[in-house]
Parts: structure tokens; C-alpha cells; sequence
């Protein structure tokens, strides 16, 4: 059984939340919340509320005991891009990309043996 938690539209860079994402896959929820409070990157706070809405999703909808829950899949995909411009040199104009991330994690039980 897997319990899977998402947050689309977060206003951080793929690329800046796939450093934080790659630090807790395939580690047990408690060691992962603690990696992730120690951790100075902002989108750490993004990745610590998904982590805790799919282990909430665990205990509530599938009864799963939260002492051995594993983060077995957590990726990022890219969301909409916002395109915003800035004024440039001799009426020119620069395009800014403001990325957005979905980040995804699915935790399941450890199997004890």
C-alpha cells in the first residue's frame, strides 16, 4: 500500500527543488523530516509540507503506522511557466521565465524481516 501526497504550482525552480528532493528519497520519514529541517535551502519548507501531507495521507486513509513509513518515490516535474519581461538598452526587451515546480511524494510501509 502507498500513500502519495502533491503540490502543484510551487513558485521555486525545478532544478532548485530537485537538490532538496534528491537528500530524502529512499530514506524512512523521521530521518528525512530531520534532513530536511537542517537543510538551508528554501525549497526545503515546500518539500517538508508535501512530506508531512503524505505521511497524514498514510495514517488517515490507509492506516499505515507512521514509525515505518519509507519515501520510496519523490520527483519534481515542471509546472507553467510565468513570462514576465524586463526593459532592456535602445527599446529592447528580455524575456524572464518564472518556473514553477510540481513535487511529488508516495511513501509506503517498511516491511519488517
Amino acid at each position: 500500500m502507498q500513500a502519495k501526497a502533491m503540490a502543484k504550482s510551487v513558485r521555486i525552480a525545478p532544478r532548485k527543488v530537485r537538490l532538496v528532493v534528491d537528500l530524502i528519497r529512499g530514506k524512512n520519514v523521521g530521518e528525512a523530516v530531520a534532513i530536511l529541517r537542517h537543510t538551508q535551502r528554501g525549497a526545503s519548507l515546500a518539500v517538508e509540507k508535501v512530506l508531512r501531507s503524505a505521511v497524514a495521507n498514510a495514517e488517515h486513509n490507509y492506516e499505515m503506522d507512521t514509525d515505518n513509513l519509507v519515501i520510496s518515490e519523490a520527483f519534481v516535474n515542471e509546472g507553467a511557466t510565468l513570462k514576465r519581461f524586463r526593459p532592456r538598452a535602445q527599446g529592447r526587451a528580455s524575456q524572464i521565465n518564472k518556473r514553477t515546480s510540481h513535487i511529488t511524494v508516495v511513501v509506503t510501509e517498511k516491511k519488517e524481516g
